[in-house]
This record gives structure tokens, C-alpha cells and sequence, in this order.
């Protein structure tokens, strides 16, 4: 009996991953929580996510609702570092040096050799990338990609 209750739970285990919530993520707040409606729901949901330290497990095993096939693509992780560095990315742009624009160019992928052309180019075009005061980091990443894609020495790091 023991056996047909492990091969049954194994067996409808991936079908939980279509159920889980795409606003608070896979884990077992999303479990709980199923079906339910509401922002209430969604932050109890979160934050038992978070709290709980269960997302590591349910991605590694691919239970809980979670699928750890994704990929994390390079245009993520320059979405990500600009979100995390708008103030610093700001300054240093308008500089055309500094360590957050570093970092931006090497998350980015830019060789060394291009370094430079990339720094030079979002200096002189600082006002194209923020466009205003409360300009977000998706529309920043957007005009640099579009500045990117235009130079011909840095076309090659255009992000798909």
C-alpha cells in the first residue's frame, strides 16, 4: 500500500508546477494558498515562501510547484544589476567611468578591448539612456540595448 501512495504522489508531483502562483513564485506559500484570491492571499503566500527557505528545495526536486529547468538569460541579469544600481549607474554614466559601470559592462559581456567604446558611448549619449528623473531601469536597459545595437563596434553585445 506504501508503495502505491509513493508511486501515486511521485507520479502527480509535476503536475503541482501548474498550479503554482505566478505572483508569489513556486514554494509552499503557493501551495497553501491555491486557488485563493486577493493581495492579502499573495503576501501570505510570499511570504511564507520567504520565510520558510522551501523554494531551494522544491527547485532542486522539482516539487512544490517549482521547475528548475529556467534559465537565467543575460538581458535578466542586466535587468537585474540596473535595478539593484540606478543612482550609481546614473553617476557614473555621466562620468563615462566608475565601478558600477564597470560592473555593468561585465555582466553585460563586453571583452575588455570594447571597454572602453562602451563607457565613451553611454557618456556621450547619457541623456538618450535616463531620459528623465524617474525613468525605470526597464526603459534605461531598453535605450542602452538600442544604443548598443546602433554602434558599430559594440553591435555584437546587442541583447536578444
Amino acid at each position: 500500500m506504501k508503495k502505491i501512495i509513493a508511486i501515486s504522489a511521485l507520479t502527480l508531483l509535476p503536475l503541482s508546477n501548474a498550479m503554482a502562483d505566478q505572483d508569489i513564485g513556486c514554494g509552499l506559500g503557493s501551495q497553501l494558498f491555491a486557488g485563493q484570491e486577493g493581495k492579502v492571499v499573495k503576501v501570505l503566500g510570499a511570504t511564507t515562501n520567504g520565510t520558510s527557505g522551501n523554494q531551494t528545495f522544491g527547485i532542486t526536486f522539482g516539487t512544490l510547484g517549482c521547475d528548475g529547468t529556467g534559465t537565467v538569460t543575460a538581458s535578466t541579469k542586466v535587468a537585474t544589476f540596473i535595478d539593484g544600481n540606478m543612482e550609481q549607474l546614473a553617476r557614473d554614466m555621466s562620468r563615462g567611468e566608475g565601478e558600477s559601470l564597470d560592473t555593468l559592462a561585465e555582466v553585460w559581456g563586453v571583452q575588455a578591448q570594447d571597454k572602453a567604446a562602451f563607457n565613451k558611448l553611454v557618456q556621450a549619449q547619457f541623456t538618450h539612456v535616463f531620459t528623465s528623473e524617474n525613468v525605470t531601469s526597464q526603459t534605461v536597459l531598453e535605450n542602452l540595448n538600442n544604443l548598443v545595437a546602433s554602434d558599430s563596434q559594440l553591435s555584437s553585445y546587442t541583447l536578444s
